[in-house]
């Protein structure tokens, strides 16, 4: 076998080894289950880390849309239309056994898979969702009253209703619908009905905050 050809092997079937053990699995356990040998897999991978790390571009780097991040921010599309579309693409990009059960395994271990790719999901849609809606709810930008952690744990809510749905089918494998579109688009539709009462006052006492930060903060140069 090429050695290019070799590579692709390990990758593809380490990816299904960690989604079944875990990584706790040890790369020794891989070798004897491909019926390779143990320096087979460090001649293509330096370590175990380095083997991780090639899982997490190509279930997840490769998996990412980058128009994604540009969809959200398209003011051209309504709000609801927006969200709908991008969970739905993410429901068919990730509700997959080797993606779900590798991004669990890895937040119970020491491998930073979950904590990295959490990041690109709150830069790249929680953080700008979060600024939409403030604006189709005539809201005070960042500018005068900055994102609450309120805020953004309201858009985590709605992103973690949809994938639970995954944790359900890989993980605890129970029942889960098997079309899940109008499901997506009912979870997008009640979360912004409930946001259009609840995000206003979320707004409003973190306002409130940050006013009252900033004099405490300027009451002693007055005080001069």
């Amino acid at each position: 076998m090429p050695a290019a050809e070799r590579e692709q092997f390990i990758l593809n079937q380490a990816i299904r080894f960690f989604a079944e053990r875990g990584f706790e699995g040890q790369t020794r356990e891989l070798a004897k289950r491909m019926g390779l040998t143990h320096a087979t897999i460090y001649r293509h991978f330096p370590s175990k880390e380095a083997l991780v790390e090639r899982v997490y571009e190509h279930i997840y780097l490769s998996r990412w849309n980058p128009e994604w991040g540009p969809l959200i921010r398209n003011r051209s599309i309504p709000l609801d239309a927006r969200l709908s579309q991008f969970y739905l693409e993410y429901v068919e990009r990730v509700f997959d056994y080797n993606w779900v059960r590798i991004f669990v395994s890895s937040g119970l271990k020491s491998f930073d898979i979950t904590k990295r790719y959490l990041a690109i999901v709150k830069r790249e849609i929680i953080e700008p969702a979060c600024l939409e809606l403030r604006h189709d709810l005539h809201l005070p930008p960042v500018e005068v009253v900055p994102l609450s952690e309120r805020e953004i744990e309201t858009f985590w809510g709605l992103h973690g209703r949809i994938f639970y749905m995954a944790i359900r089918r890989f993980v605890y494998c129970t029942p889960t619908p098997s079309h899940l579109d109008d499901i997506v688009r009912d979870s997008v539709t009640s979360f912004l009905s409930g946001a259009k009462e609840l995000m206003p006052r979320i707004v409003a006492e973190s306002g409130k905050t940050t006013a009252s930060a900033k004099s405490a903060l300027a009451a002693p140069v007055e005080a001069q």
